[in-house]
């Protein structure tokens, strides 16, 4: 079946740890599962501190209680160290010895999954997401333990990336075929605005229940979601999450190509930039690029071109989304 193409994957080969950069997996790690004691805490794992998954892991880790874990994992081992340091809960009186509470640092995407009932994965490109998850499926991951209804027994990994459906939906496969757990796709709009402030949309695509056929498994993903976000739409089964996504991606493109011309037009014309924005935005041209997103500076607090355009949403990135826009509209007939 197409999953297994998603699962191919040697332990030994590259696997991803991040922000899209490959390097070569640890050695073999000694493998901790968890106790046969039941317990009422929940351990997360977090894969991706990039310029999203850093400020989204942050609230994460604010909005879970102090008894739960959050386990990180990244390309950059300083970059997980100071999430470690900065985002720690800190011990009621302690000074540095505090730091680092609530946190784990996992060296392999398997670790991560072994030791956590939630997995959230924030990666480039598909290619990551498959060897990712080609590094955590090759062998059967060791049962969890909890006090949690029957229905949330299965892990749940929840990969909010932007990538493809077709490769979504092969990895929803692999993961659901091996036993591993339920997996949905839950793509996020908002920027890195958003993901700082906690106020990302996620498009969520999954089944309407758990594998058991106990409960709602978009019940079980929202919470979880709204503790990064302010609202998650459940677009479908498996993989409509990231077909809204990329139709939204689409027409952001467009629409910021589109006002960056019409600004740089007016501007040429000899407008004034705060004259021809008000124009904009109160007439039929308005969107959210024209109002939010700006591309001149002075119009829009808070959008990239009020830092100098340091950091955001990179143009490297949306060229792949648009690219990913572009291979759905040909499997799907649009084009």
């Amino acid at each position: 079946m197409r999953a297994a193409v998603s699962i191919r994957f040697s332990p030994s080969k590259l696997c991803l740890l991040g922000n899209g950069g490959l390097t070569a997996s640890t050695p073999s790690i000694a493998r901790r599962t968890f106790s046969s004691t039941p317990s009422t805490w929940t351990t997360y794992g977090f894969i991706g501190l990039g310029r999203m998954g850093y400020p989204m892991a942050q609230n994460l880790r604010a909005k879970i209680p102090e008894s739960d874990t959050l386990i990180v994992h990244d390309q950059k081992r300083e970059v997980t160290q100071r999430f470690k340091e900065e985002v720690g809960i800190a011990a009621a009186g302690a000074g540095a010895e505090g730091k680092g509470k609530g946190i784990e640092v996992a060296e392999t995407p398997r670790e991560v999954a072994e030791k956590s009932n939630v997995i959230i994965t924030v990666l480039p490109e598909p290619a990551h997401v498959k060897t990712v998850f080609g590094n955590i499926l090759p062998h059967r991951l060791p049962p969890i333990s909890s006090h949690a209804p029957s229905a949330d027994h299965d892990r749940l990994f929840i990969d909010t990336s932007t990538i493809d459906p077709t490769s979504s939906k092969e990895i929803a496969n692999a993961v659901h075929s091996s036993s591993a757990g339920r997996f949905v796709d839950a793509p996020m709009s908002g920027g890195v605005v958003g993901a700082r402030a906690a106020t990302l949309t996620f498009m969520l695509g999954c089944p309407e229940h758990n594998g058991n056929g106990n409960g709602k498994l978009a019940a079980r993903v929202t919470p979880i979601l709204e503790k990064m976000g302010s609202k998650v739409v459940h677009m479908g089964a498996s993989g409509m999450g990231l077909a809204g996504k990329l139709a939204n991606n689409y027409l952001l493109a467009i629409s910021n190509i589109a006002t960056a011309e019409a600004m740089n037009l007016g501007l040429k014309l000899g407008l004034d930039a705060q004259k021809l924005a008000e124009l904009i935005n109160t007439s039929s041209g308005a969107c959210w690029s024209s109002k939010v997103n700006n591309p001149v500076k002075g119009i829009s607090p808070g959008a990239p071109a009020e830092r100098d355009f340091e950091g955001g949403f990179g143009v490297a990135l949306m060229r792949k989304d648009l690219g990913l826009a572009m291979k759905a509209a040909r499997e799907s007939g649009a084009v």
